[in-house]
């Protein structure tokens, strides 16, 4: 079960290694109960919404073209 209850952190405007640890804890905070499958699809959502944010349509990962939203 994914957390979504759990607040995103706030963020210096400088972006410190303090925000790096807010932004891990949050993530182990939401994802903690989480399945691996649940995990994977949490993660394919968020890389597909930055893909599309970007305007990008086709992206290599991993040596493959990703199919893009």
């Amino acid at each position: 079960m994914i957390h979504y209850d759990i607040p995103e952190p706030d963020l210096s405007p400088n972006f410190t290694i303090d925000d790096i640890h807010k932004i891990r804890y949050w993530n182990y905070e939401r994802l903690k109960d989480a399945t691996i499958e649940e995990r994977m699809t949490d993660s394919q959502k968020r890389v597909d919404s930055v893909i599309k944010r970007l305007g990008l349509t086709n992206i290599e990962r991993c040596g493959t073209v990703a199919q893009t939203v």
